[in-house]
C-alpha cells in the first residue's frame, strides 16, 4: 500500500502541514525537523506527487507548442529538439497543431490552453495569425521559432540570407532564368516562406535578372507538390535553367519531375533546396543547411530560462546557415 503524508507525519511526530512544507523545500521548517521528515519519507519509500507539487507551487507543469503541422519533416525535427530539452525538466509537452491558418478555421489554442500551461512555444507562424496573437495577452512567457516579436524570446535563422545564398550560387554558375518553387501564393502566414520569397526576389533584382510570374510555381511544401510545380515550370514557353525550391522536400519532387522528363539534374537544369534534410545527400541535392533540431532545443531552453527567472530580458537568437554543394547544380550549358 502506498504511503501517505499522514503516515510520515505519524512516524516523524509532526503535523501533515509540516511534512508537506518540508518535502517541498518551503521555508519556516526547522532544519532538524526537515531532515527527520526526509529520512522517514525515504525509509517508507514515499514518493512526492508531481501533480500535488505543481498545484502547491502555482505551476501548471506543462508547456504548449503551437505548430502548423506535426508530421512534416521540418516541424518534426524542431519538435525533436524541443523534446530533448524538456525531457530533462518536470514539464509536460502539449501539442496544438492548427494546420494552415489560411485554409482552416480553428479554435484559438490559447483559449483552451492558457490555464493549463506555464508557457508557449510558437513555430513558424506570424505573430498576428488568428489563434496565435491572443496568447501574448496571457501572463506566461512565450518563445518564438522562425519569427520575432518585441518582448519575446525568439530563435531562428536568417531566411532572407539563406535564399540569397541559394540564388547567388545559381547566378555564379551563369544561370539567368532562375525559377522558384514556393509553398503557396503570397501573402502567407508563414514568416520563413515570406522571407525566402523576399531573398529570392531581391537577389534577382540586384543582379539585373528577370523576376517573372512565369518563373514561379507553388509546391505546398510536399514532394508531390514539388514535382507538380517543376512540371509546370518545364511546360512554360521559356522555362528556367535553374530552380530554387524553398524546401528540400519540394526539391526532391522537382528532381523526380526532371527524371520523368528525361532530364539530368545539374547537367540539364540546376536545383537548390533548403533545409539540410538527411535524404539530400542520397539524392545529390545542393541545399542550404539549417540547424533544425538546435533551433527547437535553443527555443525550449530559452523558455525554461524565462520560467526560472521572469526578470531576464528576452533575447533574439539567429543561428548560422551553410550551403552544401552537390551534383544537382552545375554551370549553365551554353545554347
Amino acid at each position: 500500500m502506498a504511503m501517505t503524508i499522514r503516515d510520515i507525519a505519524r512516524e516523524a511526530g509532526v503535523s501533515t502541514a509540516t511534512v508537506s512544507r518540508a518535502l517541498r523545500g518551503l521555508p519556516n521548517v526547522d532544519p532538524a525537523t526537515r531532515e527527520r521528515v526526509r529520512q522517514v519519507a525515504e525509509r517508507l519509500d514515499y514518493v512526492v506527487s508531481p501533480a500535488a507539487s505543481r498545484l502547491a507551487s502555482g505551476r501548471a507543469g506543462s508547456i504548449a507548442v503551437i505548430t502548423p503541422w506535426i508530421a512534416r519533416w521540418y516541424f518534426g525535427r524542431v519538435l525533436s529538439g524541443i523534446e530533448s530539452v524538456l525531457a530533462g525538466s518536470d514539464l509536460d509537452l502539449l501539442l496544438s497543431s492548427i494546420g494552415d491558418p489560411s485554409e482552416t478555421h480553428h479554435v484559438p489554442p490559447h483559449r483552451k490552453l492558457r490555464r493549463r500551461v506555464d508557457g508557449f512555444l510558437v513555430i513558424s507562424l506570424s505573430t498576428d495569425t488568428e489563434g496565435v496573437s491572443e496568447i501574448f495577452e496571457s501572463d506566461v512567457p512565450v518563445a518564438l521559432i522562425d519569427t520575432e516579436r518585441e518582448g519575446c524570446w525568439s530563435v531562428g535563422i536568417d531566411d532572407v540570407n539563406g535564399a540569397r545564398m541559394a540564388v547567388q550560387h545559381l547566378i555564379n554558375l551563369g544561370h539567368e532564368r532562375i525559377g522558384l518553387i514556393s509553398g503557396r501564393v503570397m501573402p502567407t502566414p508563414f514568416r520563413p516562406e515570406e522571407n525566402r520569397w523576399r531573398g529570392y526576389h531581391d537577389t534577382l533584382k540586384e543582379a539585373g535578372l528577370p523576376v517573372e510570374a512565369d518563373l514561379e510555381a507553388c509546391g505546398h511544401f510536399t514532394i508531390d507538390g514539388g514535382e507538380r510545380a517543376m512540371t509546370t515550370l518545364l511546360a512554360r514557353p521559356n522555362p528556367p535553367t535553374a530552380v530554387f525550391a524553398m524546401s528540400d522536400e519540394m526539391a526532391f519532387g522537382a528532381l523526380r519531375s526532371l527524371h520523368a522528363h528525361g532530364l539530368v539534374p545539374g547537367r540539364d537544369l540546376s536545383v537548390v533546396g533548403f533545409d539540410g534534410h538527411e535524404m539530400a545527400d542520397h539524392l545529390d541535392l545542393t541545399t542550404i543547411v539549417q540547424p533544425v533540431e538546435e533551433v527547437g532545443a535553443r527555443a525550449a531552453q530559452a523558455l525554461l530560462d524565462a520560467l526560472d527567472d521572469p526578470t531576464r530580458t528576452p533575447e533574439q537568437v539567429t543561428l548560422p546557415l551553410s550551403m552544401v554543394v552537390r551534383g544537382s547544380t552545375a554551370l549553365r550549358r551554353s545554347t
